[in-house]
């Protein structure tokens, strides 16, 4: 046992000393943080001027009152209305002319782009935007929602209905979020904080992985290139070995996941809106772990049988897109945390801590689902440990060419 613990402080002392690993500590959270801090900031950024807006009304009773609407709906920080519509009218022009004249605006930077409104519009309900950039989906869902609010106040103004009482039976509704547990307890929680709370759980365990994953492989290929390997086991057991790397990864692993977590903590607290639920941290946490094994004894296995840098970024490559897949399936996740494919997915045990994780973001998973999981998972760690050792004992002997399937194959059936 001493042997094992002195290649794991080996191990630990080595990798926490590199450039690589410090620079990773800080550097990961920081790139995480990319993802949802800057949109944040760029979203912020546009709304600190007036965006010009034209319209083309041939119903010549709507640009007004859509323009008034808006300017009453929706301000900038410095009070300022967000948007200003311009009108772009001629009596004696077509409308056809009037598209050219605004296309001519709009290239020129007068305006970001103009709505056109058909003279039957009160009928069809349908209006074209015109622009040189049609993403702004959150522009063009405000208009829509203005004029469809204006035109349904004038169609029951027709019917005979009082304009006053419409206006106020038309008061916009502000819906407040309150997630309630199973236990019956409430708390008022926003989609952001939802999403953010399962993306990085899976962010951290992704990049945890990959980053000691290739420090893992990188150790071994080293060493068989160098033949330090042989004085190693010479000295004490491939067994020992192996787990005196898992154990020194382990320890390096928990003191980034500290950092982590710490920088997390402070940037919630100091955020006027909290991004990250901590409601059921200890079982995300558990989950986190086991992933976190699960995977260094891929790599473990996998490092055991390359004998070249070139092999293990290839090897390092495979195992990341298994880590990656989770990420894909977040929206889904999200939108219907209790479908069946949603549970199915949640036992693949390469998918399982992930998958759970992000349940647990969102919704409690079923009591059955949480044992089925764990019981999953802690078996799949258990038959990868044995099949690391099987490998690791034979494979960290051997270089040059790398051993296919069949040979790995026999290699788990020796004694």
């Amino acid at each position: 046992m001493s042997k094992v613990f002195a290649v794991a402080r080996w191990e630990f002392v080595e990798k926490i000393k590199t450039k690589a690993f410090i620079i990773g500590l800080f550097l990961t959270p920081l790139i995480m943080s990319i993802f949802f801090v800057v949109p944040n900031l760029l979203s912020k950024s546009e709304e600190e001027t007036t965006k010009r807006i034209g319209v083309i009304d041939e119903t010549r009773m709507l640009a007004s009152s859509i323009n008034e609407r808006l300017r009453e709906r929706y301000k900038l920080p410095s009070g300022l209305p967000t948007y200003e519509l311009r009108e772009i009218t001629d009596e004696d022009r077509s409308i056809e002319h009037l598209k050219i004249i605004a296309n001519a605006q709009l290239i020129s930077g007068e305006i970001e782009g103009y709505f056109v409104l058909p003279v039957n519009v009160m009928d069809s309900g349908k209006v074209e935007y015109r622009a040189e950039n049609v993403g702004n989906i959150r522009d063009q869902e405000r208009f829509s929602k203005t004029l469809e609010d204006i035109i349904t106040e004038q169609r029951l103004t027709r019917s005979g209905y009082d304009a006053k009482k419409i206006k106020k039976l038309m008061t916009p509704i502000d819906i407040k979020t309150i997630k309630v547990s199973k236990k019956g307890e409430e708390k008022e929680s926003g989609f952001m904080e939802t999403f953010f709370s399962g993306y990085i759980f899976v962010m951290m365990l992704m990049f945890l992985v990959i980053s000691s994953g290739q420090m893992l492989i990188r150790s071994v290929v080293e060493e068989k290139s160098n033949k330090i390997i042989e004085v190693l086991v010479s000295s004490c057991s491939a067994q020992e070995l192996m787990s005196g790397k898992i154990i020194g990864l382990t320890l390096l692993g928990l003191t980034t996941v500290v950092v982590w977590v710490g920088i997390i903590i402070g940037a919630n607290v100091a955020s006027d809106t909290p991004f990250v639920s901590f409601d059921n941290v200890l079982i995300q946490l558990l989950y986190f772990i086991l992933g976190y094994f699960m995977y260094v004894a891929i790599f473990i296995t996998a490092g055991s049988t390359v004998s070249t840098e070139q092999e293990a970024q290839q090897m390092t490559g495979y195992i990341t897109i298994l880590l990656v897949l989770p990420i894909a399936f977040l929206v889904p996740v999200m939108s219907n945390p209790d479908s069946l494919l949603v549970k199915v997915l949640s036992q693949i045990p390469l998918l399982s801590p992930m998958m759970m994780a992000m349940r647990f973001s969102i919704r409690v998973p079923e009591l059955w689902e949480t044992i089925l999981s764990l019981l999953t998972i802690s078996a799949t760690i258990v038959g990868l440990m044995w099949v690391a050792a099987k490998v690791f004992r034979i494979g960290i002997l051997i270089t040059g060419k790398r051993p296919n399937v069949k040979e790995i194959i026999s290699w788990l059936r020796t004694e």
